[in-house]
This record gives C-alpha cells, sequence and structure tokens, in this order.
C-alpha cells in the first residue's frame, strides 16, 4: 500500500507546484532589480554572486550537508563541471542584469522563449539526437524569426542569443553532471568559482562609478542584501520540482517566466514596433510546433509503454 508521504500522484503535483514557484519568480525578476536602482549591472551580479555563496553555506551547515560538498570536491570532473556551469550561469546573470536595467526586458523575454529551441539545437549537434519533422520546422520557423528581427527591426538581437545560449548550455552541462550534484552544492560551488570574479567586479566598480550598498537608504540595503536569497530561492524550486514532475510539465511551465517578463516589458513601455512583433510571433508558432509535438511523442511513448505491459 502506497503511503500518502510516498504517493507517487501527489509527488508530481508538488513538483509541478515547485517547478510553477521557480518560473514565476524568474518571470518576475525584473521588477526586483529595477528596484535596486541606482546599482549597477556589474555591482548587482558581484553581490549577487557574494551573498548566494553565504546563503548556500548557511544552508549547507543547517541541513547538514558538507559530507554532500566534500564528495564533490574529491571528484575532479565533478568539479571541473561545476567550474562550468558556474561560468555560464555568470554570462547569463551578466547579460540579463545589462538588459533589465538598460531597458531591454522584452529582447531579455524573447530569449528565454528562445531557450527550449536552442536545447533542441543543442541536442542535434552536441549529443547526436535525431529530430522528428515537427522539431525540424520549428528550428526553421526560429531562424527565421531570427531573420525577420535582424532585418526588419535593424538590430542583431545578441541580448537574447546570448541568454538563450548560455542557458541551454548551462543546462546541457547540469545534464552531464547529473544527480550527482544537488542543487545546493551545485549552485555553492558555481558561486565559489564566481568569487574572484565578483571582488575583481566590485573593486572596479569602486574605484569608478563608487559602491552603492548602504549609500541609499536603509530599504535598499536591505533589498541588495536580499540578492543572495532571491537568486538561491527560484533555482531550489526548480530542483525540488525537477525531481518530481515529468519532462512534460516542466517543459510546458518554463514558458511562464518569459510571458511574465514580456507582459513587464511591455508594462514598461518598451519600443515594440511591427518587425518586432512579428519576430516574436514567429518564435511563439515555432514553440507552439516543439510543444505539440512533445506532447503527442509522450502520449505515444504512454501508449507504448502500455501496451508492452499488457
Amino acid at each position: 500500500m502506497t503511503t500518502p508521504a510516498h504517493d507517487p500522484a501527489r509527488e508530481r503535483a508538488l513538483g509541478g507546484v515547485y517547478a510553477f514557484c521557480a518560473y514565476f519568480l524568474w518571470g518576475f525578476m525584473p521588477l526586483y532589480f529595477l528596484v535596486l536602482a541606482p546599482t549597477g549591472p556589474w555591482e548587482v551580479v558581484s553581490w549577487r554572486v557574494l551573498l548566494s555563496l553565504v546563503f548556500c553555506l548557511l544552508l549547507l551547515t543547517v541541513t547538514r550537508s558538507w559530507p554532500k560538498i566534500i564528495a564533490i570536491i574529491r571528484q575532479p570532473r565533478l568539479l571541473m563541471w561545476t567550474a562550468a556551469a558556474g561560468a555560464l550561469i555568470y554570462v547569463n546573470w551578466q547579460v540579463f542584469l545589462i538588459a533589465t536595467l538598460t531597458g531591454h526586458v522584452l529582447e531579455s523575454s524573447l530569449g528565454y522563449f528562445i531557450n527550449p529551441i536552442v536545447t533542441v539545437l543543442l541536442a542535434v549537434l552536441v549529443l547526436r539526437e535525431r529530430l522528428r519533422v515537427t522539431q525540424w520546422v520549428a528550428l526553421g520557423v526560429a531562424g527565421a524569426a531570427v531573420l525577420v528581427i535582424v532585418v526588419g527591426y535593424g538590430t542583431f538581437p545578441w541580448i537574447a542569443l546570448t541568454l538563450a545560449t548560455s542557458f541551454g548550455v548551462y543546462g546541457l552541462v547540469k545534464k552531464q553532471i547529473g544527480p550527482a550534484v544537488d542543487a545546493v552544492s551545485g549552485l555553492t560551488l558555481e558561486s565559489f568559482w564566481l568569487l574572484p570574479v565578483a571582488i575583481v567586479q566590485l573593486v572596479i566598480v569602486g574605484a569608478t562609478t563608487g559602491i552603492t550598498m548602504g549609500t541609499d537608504g536603509v530599504g535598499h540595503a536591505v533589498l541588495l542584501a536580499l540578492a543572495g536569497v532571491i537568486t538561491a530561492t527560484p533555482l531550489l524550486f526548480f530542483a525540488a520540482g525537477a525531481r518530481r514532475a515529468s519532462l512534460t510539465v516542466m517543459g510546458l511551465l518554463q514558458f511562464v517566466a518569459p510571458i511574465l517578463q514580456f507582459a513587464i516589458g511591455v508594462w514598461l513601455g518598451e519600443d515594440m514596433p511591427p518587425e518586432r512583433w512579428i519576430g516574436f510571433a514567429l518564435v511563439w508558432v515555432a514553440l507552439i510546433l516543439l510543444t505539440a509535438d512533445s506532447l503527442r511523442h509522450a502520449r505515444r511513448v504512454r501508449v507504448d509503454d502500455l501496451g508492452a505491459v499488457t
């Protein structure tokens, strides 16, 4: 008999809730960083790294998880993968902050809309997976979207493509690491690798524009000090959700964050000419194709599995 604490249906439902919480928080992340003005993107990322590390060290202590991280440190291969993950998440964080604090929230949302398409492309180029026809069509439509934005809007969407690529490769690295590194240990090591970068950035900011921590009131200082918690919380929700929810549910929920970011960008009054609308619309068509294909494939696999059992 299955006990309530280990009920698979309940665990899957909890996984969906955890994943939704992660993407929901990520969706509203631009608003948090916007209220940190006048702190610039380089200083924000530095505090984000430093305070994430502090928060993770506290979590390791409270949960008595130090043996887990020590076991990872003893494996050079895993350590190198965490270093690669740290470098990629740094690029993602820095570009996202630059985009958010310079009025490019819409382009950052485009990046996270494109991310599932980049993931599929990486599966072909790196993992040598074979795509179904619908997936190839979706990739073609996404390529057309980028072309429309470049030619019609007159600018190369480097923010969107950098965010999509960095997070896509970050996911690929996490796949290589697998369950050998839990969420807290992974974020701890990634933050640790970035510690020198964060310190150097703070020194440069202090010598040029000046560090804003503690100079703009108590409220601002508190909000800036919460950067570590704000960073770690959705990552922990995501890890908890990914362990419980199906890939189909995770795939559908990942659109929550860019939809919210897109709404925030429009609400902030960012420029949205017809060419950009067409580009976004093409990306959304590609995502609909990918989602429909994923659901159809998942349903076919379930039917095949049931047939094999019976």
